[in-house]
């Protein structure tokens, strides 16, 4: 980033370089990288244990230097600073964290403390900021203990600090995805969190309706748009993409594609006549979210595991494509994912969604 100062006896204005240096840990795809390069960060490093998920993000983050291993192994991040600022960032693995996981939300279940893993890091390394990121069930689990036992962590290392629950429908993703962040300053810097000032709400529609046409099963690496980007959310993912890629869908039963039939818009298991789901044992017990179809003129419902939940696309008879879940999660068309349907999936579900990180990130750089 360039910083000018004005020198007013000489009237001139004087501009130089000043970068920020960026390690990514549990990293995933780069979610976050992406929006803090975005930002202007200089990301060189990153943690990520799950080798699809690693070899995606070094697919798309040039340059960067990937620690493929359990962050327990790291005992050193290998880049020199020199008077440059840091900032570490990342999202411990949350499902212990998460509402739809009760039975793993407490002391009990040794992921839950992945934290500390991050407050390790952080101590080694002492950077000038971090940025840590989960699930808004952190806020509550076993009644606020484990918030408690991050932030006095971070505190015994000298960071002031700030934390909110973001929607990233506020920051031009269209997705109800509210995601904690806690964010922290070596220098005294308590960092104030974006405003939203306006409402600028991206709908699905919006967001893929110039993609391909697919049915239920594609397996089309590349194909050409169906459209012209019909919004200006879809021309900014687009850029200068010429075809889109990684149109995979899952393949469902016969059975399983009579379900959606029967679904509208905004609609669930609930409209699913019984005889079609005699194979539950009480069908009665899914949650809201199971066999959802997504309405057009709304944001995205949280892009999860959304295979395994049915998430259905608005207007076809199928499950959303990596590609249409990518774009409801923001990332750019140019931005390829590793492994089978099953792993790209997963991938696209774990991310941070990249510009309700670029917003966190601009506006820390804005202190700089």
């Amino acid at each position: 980033m360039y910083l000018c100062r004005s020198f007013r006896t000489k009237r001139i204005v004087v501009c130089f370089f000043v970068d920020m240096i960026g390690v990514d840990i549990f990293s995933g795809v780069g979610g976050m990288s992406l929006g803090a390069s975005m930002a202007g960060v200089n990301v060189k490093f990153a943690v990520e244990k799950d080798k699809y998920a690693a070899d995606t993000f070094l697919a798309n983050h040039r340059g960067v230097v990937m620690f493929n291993e359990d962050i327990q192994n790291l005992h050193e991040i290998p880049i020199k600073t020199s008077k440059d600022t840091t900032i570490l960032f990342g999202g411990p693995p949350c499902q212990g964290f998460s509402y739809s996981n009760q039975r793993t939300r407490n002391k009990n279940n040794a992921k839950n403390w992945l934290f500390k893993e991050f407050a390790r890091i952080t101590k080694l390394w002492n950077p000038d900021w971090f940025v840590l990121e989960n699930v808004s069930g952190i806020l509550h689990t076993e009644k606020g203990f484990f918030l408690e036992q991050i932030l006095d962590n971070f505190h015994k290392e000298g960071y002031t600090l700030n934390y909110k629950l973001c929607n990233a429908t506020d920051f031009g993703v269209p997705q109800k995805r509210v995601r904690f962040f806690l964010v922290g300053s070596k220098h005294g810097i308590k960092f104030q969190f974006p405003e939203v000032t306006e409402s600028n709400i991206i709908t699905v529609k919006d967001a893929i309706s110039d993609l391909p046409s697919l049915c239920n099963g594609a397996d089309f690496y590349s194909l050409e748009y169906k459209t012209k980007p019909n919004s200006v959310y879809a021309k900014q993912l687009r850029g200068n993409s010429k075809t889109s890629l990684c149109n995979y869908v899952t393949r469902n039963s016969n059975l399983v594609v009579e379900r959606y039939k029967h679904i509208p818009q905004g609609g669930n298991w609930e409209n699913i006549p019984n005889n079609l789901m005699s194979n539950y044992k009480d069908h009665s017990r899914c949650h809201d979210g199971i066999y959802l179809r997504l309405k057009e003129d709304k944001p995205s419902s949280v892009i999860g595991n959304y295979r395994k939940n049915m998430l259905i696309h608005p207007t076809e008879d199928r499950g959303l494509s990596v590609r249409e879940a990518a774009r409801l999660q923001s990332f750019p068309d140019n931005f390829v994912f590793v492994g089978s349907v099953g792993f790209q999936q997963q991938q696209v579900g774990n991310a941070v969604p990249p510009l309700l990180s670029k917003a966190i990130f601009s506006q820390i750089c804005s202190y700089q």
